[in-house]
């Protein structure tokens, strides 16, 4: 009987210790890093049909847009650690930059955030805004505060808009269907992640350096096709960078 019992004990002992190393295993596999992997989308045949803020001119040579949440950190990292270098290329006029709300589920306050910045583009002040909010996320973040009305409507006042115009905008959620729009084109694009990058005909995931941002770039216009000169055109006015929009809203 004894011998019996050490056999069972004995058994239930591998099986546990088989269980674990199941466990272990599984979670090691699914914590492993994934390397950036991009894939093609053919934006002629298949255009964005989303508006976007467009920062630069639309004609530039190679079209760069970017999906991104408010209060998503890497895309915070991005913005405040790449997207300085970035804006010297729409500067150049080597680039147009497009960015689309994807506001995630995860984030409480992020399409406050979006409608903030929304209200100042209504005064021409998108990109004014969103540096504004990427420079104080943790400010207005959910885990900074359930009402972020109060923060938001400080940095806009920073801006520089007229806040009363802003403060309407802002309570009546006047840009709330385009927001949803932008989200809606990310989904369409079959993204999951922010900030994922669409540089030329590839679709990027992640955070990057400018060098790794550059590189695409310079790839997309190599494969772009030769385009006949065009009279210069003048200096897009706004700040921060030139900024033109020739499209008009897409609906």
């Amino acid at each position: 009987m004894s011998n019996q019992r050490k056999s069972k004990g004995a058994f239930w002992g591998i099986l546990g210790a088989v269980a674990v190393l199941g466990v272990i295993a599984i979670a090691y596999v699914t914590a492993k890093p994934k390397s950036r992997g991009a894939t093609e989308v053919d934006l002629q045949a298949d255009p964005t049909r989303a508006r976007g803020h467009l920062l630069g001119d639309s004609t530039a040579p190679v079209q760069v847009q970017e999906f991104a949440d408010f209060e998503c950190p890497a895309c915070m990292q991005f913005a405040t650690l790449t997207e300085p270098d970035v804006r010297k290329l729409v500067q150049q006029g080597k680039i147009s930059y497009r960015y689309f709300d994807f506001p995630l589920d995860m984030h409480r306050n992020t399409w406050e955030a979006s409608n903030a910045a929304a209200c100042a583009e209504e005064q021409g002040k998108f990109w004014e805004m969103h540096d504004a909010l990427f420079a104080n996320q943790d400010r207005w973040n959910g885990e900074a505060t359930n009402n972020p009305k109060p923060v938001l409507k400080d940095l806009a006042q920073g801006v520089g808009v007229d806040v009363t115009k802003w403060e309407k905008c802002y309570d009546e959620q006047r840009y709330r269907p385009q927001i949803a729009e932008n989200r809606a084109e990310a989904i369409r694009r079959h993204i999951e992640s922010t900030p994922t990058f669409i540089i030329g005909n590839k679709i990027l995931p992640g955070a990057m350096g400018i060098d790794e941002f550059t590189k695409h770039v310079n790839e997309a216009a190599a494969a772009a096709p030769v385009r006949p000169a065009t009279p210069a055109m003048g200096p897009a006015s706004g700040i921060p960078g030139a900024r033109k929009d020739t499209t008009g809203a897409r609906k």
